[in-house]
């Protein structure tokens, strides 16, 4: 019992400090202490304490991501230093209209997403031009998150053909393909975009009639008159990033990305180098961006290093596996669970799937519709305050508070998703 209050202590208190603004790099380990000492994990003693299992997690994360986060900033300041950013902007307002900035920046995000560029480093990519889109059409910034993420981490992620590894985790524990029941994923990916674009459009217009406008922040670029590059200069290094991404996919896998991102920096600087304001800080920004980025979410990840080490942990991942009742509707609670607990969609089905995997498919369960089940379940509570990408995204990235920002991020991460499951489970019973 005091194992299990000190996982939903820990967990509810990270949460609670996120929402506050409490800097990550102390409330994570904080909280992740709190959950250690309530289950026993010794702090400097023996092979499994709690200074080397977070720190495992957190070095963990870097070691894997690093390139990919200096790459990706580096990439999303160029665009806004040489201009390209803005460039690309305002073509787009010219040609779509004001009232078309945010269908814009979901259809960037959702392309790259489903071309198989990783959600952080879209978001890298994509909020230049969001941010030069949402102050032309002087819409309120705090709802950049939401409106890069829905195009990110809802309909695209977790949809069939989706090169993510929300996608791909399935397929080595249940023997199925990327397109595994295609037919229901294009049915539950058509939904959620079209009621999620409706919902967030909704949002943003009662903000703007309530009176709410674009707000500049210290960090946004200074914006002076100056010669801006053609509008492809922006579009042309997006495509290298996707096609890359794309084609390298299969064989290189996530290093994929290293090449994808370095392809899109070199041909940035080589069609606008001339439209540089100062290339040495750009670097420097985007270098300290990245730095602070990887570091935030690498915190949130060491504090799930530590939940994965607990008793109540396991005996909870032991009960969401074996729930009673209809197979599907079992696997989605426990896979929802589990990313919830560690603020991983992917983590959520690394450890839910070895055991859920054989244990309905002995059971008769079709692989196909527990492959597309599991992958969309993942996407929904792993979206909770603490998620990396939340925190990156928000913080980071768009400068925002949780207390600004999450509510509508929230309302299309977390509830679109899941009423996106529930369909998917009923199209599945009905059909």
């Amino acid at each position: 019992m005091i194992s299990l209050l000190g996982l939903i202590g820990g967990l509810g208190l990270l949460i609670w400090l996120t929402i506050k603004g409490m800097n990550l790099f102390i409330a994570a380990p904080l909280c992740a202490l709190l959950v250690a000492l309530t289950n026993g994990l010794p702090i400097f003693i023996g092979d499994t304490n709690f200074v080397a299992t977070y720190m495992s997690g957190f070095t963990g994360f870097i070691a894997s991501w690093f390139f990919m986060f200096l790459l990706g900033a580096l990439f999303g300041k160029f665009m806004e230093d040489t201009g390209a950013a803005d460039s690309l902007a305002k073509w787009i307002i010219d040609r779509l209209g004001y009232k078309q900035a945010v269908f814009a920046v979901v259809a960037a995000c959702a392309i790259l997403t489903y071309g198989g560029v990783s959600v952080f480093i879209v978001a890298f990519s994509v909020y230049p031009m969001a941010l030069s889109l949402f102050k032309d059409a002087n819409l309120p910034r705090r709802f950049i998150p939401a409106t890069m993420a829905f195009g990110s981490v809802t309909f695209t992620m977790t949809s069939a053909g989706s090169p993510e590894i929300q996608n791909w985790i399935p397929i080595k524990h249940l023997g199925t393909s990327p397109f595994a029941a295609w037919e229901v994923s294009f049915v539950v990916a058509v939904f959620m975009a079209l009621f999620g674009y409706w919902w967030l459009k909704k949002m943003i217009g009662k903000a703007v009639d309530a009176g709410e406008a674009f707000e500049a922040k210290p960090e946004d670029p200074e914006i002076k008159q100056r010669a801006l590059p053609k509008p492809y200069t922006g579009l042309v290094p997006l495509l290298v990033v996707l096609l890359l991404s794309f084609f390298l996919h299969e064989s290189l896998a996530q290093l994929a990305l290293i090449v994808a991102l370095g392809g899109g920096v070199l041909t940035l600087m080589a069609i606008n180098f001339s439209y540089f304001q100062n290339l040495a800080k750009a670097v420097n920004l985007g270098t300290t961006g990245a730095l602070l980025a990887i570091g935030n979410t690498a915190a949130v990840v060491g504090f799930g290093a530590i939940a994965k080490t607990t008793t109540a942990f396991q005996d909870t991942v032991e009960v969401m596996t074996h729930l009673p009742g209809n197979e599907l509707i079992g696997a989605a609670i426990a896979v929802s669970v589990i990313a919830g607990l560690t603020g991983s969609a992917s983590g959520g089905q690394a450890i839910a799937l070895p055991l859920v995997g054989p244990h309905y498919l002995d059971q008769g369960v079709d692989p196909e519709e527990l492959h597309r089940i599991v992958s969309i379940s993942s996407g929904a509570l792993d979206s909770l305050p603490h998620n990396g990408y939340v925190v990156t995204t928000i913080r980071a990235i768009c400068h925002e508070t949780h207390q600004r920002a999450y509510g509508p991020m929230a309302a299309l991460t977390v509830v679109v998703p899941l009423i996106g499951l529930a369909l998917a489970i009923a199209l599945f019973i009905l059909f």
